[in-house]
């Protein structure tokens, strides 16, 4: 059928252009394809943006919505294009908001313990820039090196010291937001409490982009602990002794700022991709971390390493020996993908239920035939299983599609949640109701039309 369009696309972008005064618009193909598409969507038309606005400024973010409300057009928010979820890959005839250029660390304030920041600032150089004021930057996603705080806020993202520090969440005490009709609005402040109205700030902080435009965040810091760090690796039979392990530490006492796991086929993969012979050791390995406590928090850790089984413990305060071990960890996703199809997922359960998750993950592996490498944080129940299969194969093999929804009922079934730190996006918005049940499902879209009634904001994202 014929359709009579009101306005063709160089209306559109003409105008677009007038309401962005000081950052660019982009409309090559190149640049359209580049941050339209990537490795996590079929690189075809299907997903071609009309416009890439790399906004400089908040009135750059405002006239891109005017525009967006003017020809009712998707905007789909990026910073540093991380996401894992499809959840900032262009959309159609829509318009690519990046705030990567809006990266300034607008204060540090040691004696109020926060720092105020543009979206664009990577979680890293934050966290560098804190410590030469003796302060830290708590949350570190795999990607801090590379990823954006507002990135970070809008997927709610964890890391490896979420056992001791939480999640993005809880490091977040206020907001600076866009909303889909234009209005600039605060959430949240800058004191460590706050009980008036609606704790909008949590609100936002993983919406994924679909309730308002992340212009500035504030986040806490913390004092760099006193004492001298305590790193180590120690290696189990399984990643169900691991688990039990790992139980045990976290109800010690201790506090430990990282408890990471990796079993036994991550660590061959690792070996391979380092040059490293952690396999020859043991099959599943575990990397612990202290910050503080010294000589009697390490004490409890080896006694109950010892306890459980471990072996091959070694320990080290020696700060180039701790970054390489970070490092280990940080590559064991890279180390998994090389040369093979991957999908790696985003489990999190009660940490009563990781020991019986890691049972049936190996099970389900051997009953299905697949191969299934398991690494996460181990500390806070949230693993990442990554099913992989030959590069030969061009589509998705339908017994790897059984597998992941055989692990995320299992998970469901556990009181678990099948994403814990990377998001909904596109790859698991149909699994709302499935975890959160009718009624929450049902209020989720009302919460979306009273932010975005047009459906402007990263549709099709977070939510189905």
């Amino acid at each position: 059928m014929t359709t009579f369009r009101a306005f063709d696309d160089q209306e559109v972008i003409e105008f677009l252009r007038k309401q962005v005064p000081d950052g660019t618009v982009r409309t090559d193909e190149a640049t359209l394809k580049r941050y339209s598409f990537s490795a996590n969507l079929t690189d075809d038309d299907s997903g071609l943006a009309l416009a890439y606005v790399a906004a400089e400024s908040t009135r750059d973010i405002q006239g891109t919505l005017k525009a967006a409300r003017k020809f009712h057009l998707p905007v789909i928010p990026q910073a540093q294009t991380t996401s894992t979820v499809i959840g900032s890959d262009g959309i159609a005839g829509g318009i690519l908001l990046s705030t990567a250029k809006m990266n300034r660390i607008i204060e540090i304030s040691k004696e109020d313990s926060l720092a105020v920041v543009q979206p664009g600032v990577v979680n890293g150089d934050l966290d560098q820039a804190a410590r030469k004021q003796g302060m830290f930057y708590a949350p570190d996603p795999g990607s801090r090196p590379m990823s954006g705080i507002g990135g970070n806020v809008a997927t709610n993202a964890g890391g490896m010291s979420t056992v001791k520090y939480g999640a993005t969440k809880d490091n977040v005490l206020g907001v600076k937001v866009v909303l889909a009709d234009g209005r600039e609005v605060q959430f949240g402040g800058r004191t460590l409490k706050q009980a008036f109205g609606y704790d909008l700030t949590q609100l936002m902080v993983g919406s994924e982009g679909t309730l308002g435009i992340i212009t500035e965040v504030i986040v806490k810091l913390l004092p760099i602990p006193l004492g001298t760090p305590v790193m180590g690796v120690a290696f189990f039979e399984n990643m169900t002794a691991l688990a039990k392990a790992v139980t045990a530490i976290r109800i010690s006492g201790v506090a430990p700022t990282m408890l990471e796991a990796l079993d036994g086929k991550t660590v061959a993969a690792l070996d391979r991709y380092e040059g490293t012979h952690y396999a020859q050791a043991s099959a599943a390995m575990l990397i612990f971390k202290l910050d503080n406590g010294g000589e009697t928090s390490m004490r409890v850790v080896q006694k109950i390493l010892d306890e459980q089984r471990a072996s091959n413990v070694t320990v080290t305060t020696e700060p180039k020996r701790q970054a390489e071990l970070e490092q280990l960890r940080r590559d064991m996703l890279p180390a998994v993908f090389a040369g093979q199809n991957h999908i790696m997922e985003d489990m999190a359960v009660p940490l009563s239920q990781l020991a019986p998750l890691m049972d049936y993950i190996q099970d389900l592996s051997d009953r299905l035939d697949v191969q299934i490498y398991t690494a996460g944080h181990a500390g806070d129940g949230n693993v990442h299983p990554t099913i992989v299969w030959p590069k030969a194969e061009t589509t998705v093999p339908e017994k790897v599609i059984v597998a992941l929804q055989a692990m995320f009922k299992q998970t469901l079934k556990m009181g678990g949640t099948i994403t814990g730190e990377h998001a909904v996006g596109m790859l698991k918005n149909q699994w709302n109701n499935a975890e959160l049940g009718e009624a929450v499902d049902q209020l989720q879209h009302q919460i979306k039309a009273v932010f975005d009634p047009l459906n402007l904001l990263n549709p099709k994202r977070k939510i189905n």
